[in-house]
C-alpha cells in the first residue's frame, strides 16, 4: 500500500422518496438558498417546484439560477456567483446532473472569490499557470441532489467548468467545494433518456477503470473495489434499458456512480489521462462528457495493452468473465478489450469520433489543447506509464 491521506466530509441520504427530504436538509445550511439547475428544464420543472416548495416550507428563501447548460462555462458561473451575492445567498442548492453540480460547486466558491474565476481552474498542469492559479478557499455551503448517475460530483471536491474563448475545460480542486450533504434517490433517474443513461454508465466505469489501468499497481482492495465498481454498472444498465422503472438497477448505479470517484477506489495518486482527452473533444466539439469518455476507452485500451499486461488479463478475466480456457494471456487480453467495446456499443454509447463529426484533420489540434492544459512540466502526460503527443495521436486514429 502507498501512503495518503484521504478526507470526505460528505453527509449522504440515500433511497426512494428521499427527495422529500430536501427542505430539512436546506434547512440545516442557511436561510436563502440559490436553486441552481438547467437553463432547458421543462423536463424538470415538476421536480423543481416540489424542492422549491419543501425548501420554503422550511422557512428558506429560494432564488432561482436555471442558466446550466452542459459543459458548464466560467461566465456563466460568475453570473450565478454575482446573482447569489446580491442577493444575499446564504447556501446553494443543485438539482441536477453533473454539470448542473459542477457549475453550483464553482458557483459557491465564486461568491467568496476575488479576482478572475477561470483562475480557480488548474488550467496549466505544467506551472507556467504560476500565481494565476489559485484554487478557492472557501464556499457557500451546498445540497446536491443528482438526478443523473455519472459524475459522482454529489460526493467529492471536484467542479470541471469549460472555458469557450479558451476552448479549454478543467477543473477546480479544492477542500471548500465538498458538498455539505448530497440526497441521492434512484427515482429521480427513471425518466432519463436511453442514450444519457448509456453515457452516464460510460462515465461511471471512466472513473475507476482510469485507476485500474493507468495509475498504481499492488493496491490489491482499490482493484477489487474498482472491479466491483465496473460490474455493478455492466450487470444494471442494461437491465435499466430493458425497463426505466427498474428501480434497483437504477438505485445500484445511482451508488456505483457515487463510490465511483467519491475517493475510496484510489486512496493515494489517482492519474485521469483519458479523462484530460474527453475534455478537448467536449472544449472543441461539444461531444457529451460522457460519450467522450466511451469514445476514448475502448482506443485508449487498444493502444495501451501491451504496457501493462498483468492487469488488462486481470480486468478481461474479473470485469468482461472472458473464459481463459485454451488461450494465451494475448488472447484473453484481446477478447477482454474487444468484449468491453462490445457492451459499449450494445448500450447505445457512441465509439467512434467520425461517428460524431471528428475528422482526421481535427486530431492536431486536440493533442495541442491537451498538451497545452494538461502535460505536466515533463512534456508528458500524467500517467503509469507517461503518455506522450505521439501517443495521443494513436489513441485518437485508433477511436476513428
Amino acid at each position: 500500500m502507498y501512503t495518503f491521506e484521504f478526507y470526505n466530509p460528505v453527509r449522504v441520504i440515500f433511497g426512494a422518496g428521499k427527495i422529500d427530504c430536501a427542505g430539512t436538509e436546506a434547512a440545516k445550511l442557511g436561510k436563502k438558498a440559490l436553486l441552481v439547475s438547467y437553463e432547458e428544464h421543462s423536463f424538470m420543472s415538476d421536480l423543481l417546484d416540489k424542492v422549491r416548495e419543501l425548501i420554503r416550507a422550511e422557512g428558506v428563501e429560494t432564488v432561482d439560477f436555471f442558466k446550466v447548460r452542459d459543459n458548464p462555462e466560467v461566465a456563466m458561473v460568475a453570473d450565478g456567483a454575482e446573482l447569489a451575492r446580491g442577493e444575499g445567498c446564504d447556501c446553494v442548492v443543485a438539482v441536477g446532473g453533473g454539470s448542473v453540480m459542477d457549475a453550483a460547486k464553482a458557483i459557491a466558491a465564486g461568491v467568496c472569490y476575488e479576482g478572475d474565476l477561470w483562475n480557480m481552474v488548474y488550467h496549466r498542469h505544467d506551472g507556467s499557470g504560476g500565481d494565476q492559479i489559485s484554487p478557492p478557499s472557501e464556499a457557500l455551503d451546498m445540497l446536491m441532489i443528482p438526478t443523473l448517475p455519472a459524475t459522482g460530483s454529489e460526493m467529492n471536491m471536484c467542479s470541471v467548468l469549460s472555458n469557450a474563448a479558451l476552448k479549454e475545460k478543467s477543473y477546480i480542486w479544492a477542500e471548500c467545494i465538498f458538498p455539505k450533504a448530497a440526497i441521492i434517490d434512484p427515482e429521480l433517474t427513471v425518466s432519463l433518456p436511453p442514450e444519457l443513461t448509456a453515457c452516464a454508465a460510460a462515465d461511471t466505469i471512466s472513473h475507476v477503470l482510469e485507476i485500474y489501468i493507468n495509475s498504481q499497481p499492488d493496491t490489491p482492495l482499490q482493484h477489487y473495489f474498482q472491479e466491483g465498481v465496473m460490474r455493478t454498472v455492466i450487470e444494471n444498465v442494461t437491465r435499466a434499458l430493458d425497463d426505466p422503472t427498474d428501480l434497483e438497477a437504477r438505485a445500484n448505479l445511482q451508488w456505483a456512480s457515487t463510490c465511483a470517484i467519491n475517493g475510496w477506489a484510489y486512496p493515494g495518486d489517482g492519474w485521469t489521462p483519458m479523462h484530460q482527452v474527453g475534455h478537448q473533444l467536449t472544449a472543441r466539439h461539444g461531444v457529451n462528457h460522457g460519450a467522450s469518455l466511451s469514445i476514448i476507452m475502448p482506443a485508449w485500451m487498444e493502444t495501451f495493452k501491451g504496457r501493462r499486461p498483468d492487469q488488462y488479463l486481470r480486468f478481461a478475466k474479473r470485469v468482461m468473465d472472458v473464459d481463459p480456457a485454451g488461450k494465451s494471456d494475448q488472447e484473453i487480453i484481446d477478447e477482454g478489450v474487444a468484449k468491453f467495446r462490445g457492451f459499449l456499443e450494445t448500450i447505445g454509447a457512441p465509439t467512434r469520433l467520425s461517428a460524431l463529426g471528428v475528422s482526421e484533420d481535427d486530431l492536431g489540434e486536440i493533442i495541442d489543447g491537451v498538451a497545452r492544459v494538461s502535460f505536466g512540466a515533463d512534456g508528458n502526460l500524467a500517467c503509469n506509464p507517461p503518455v506522450s503527443r505521439d501517443d495521443i495521436l494513436a489513441v485518437l486514429r485508433k477511436a476513428m
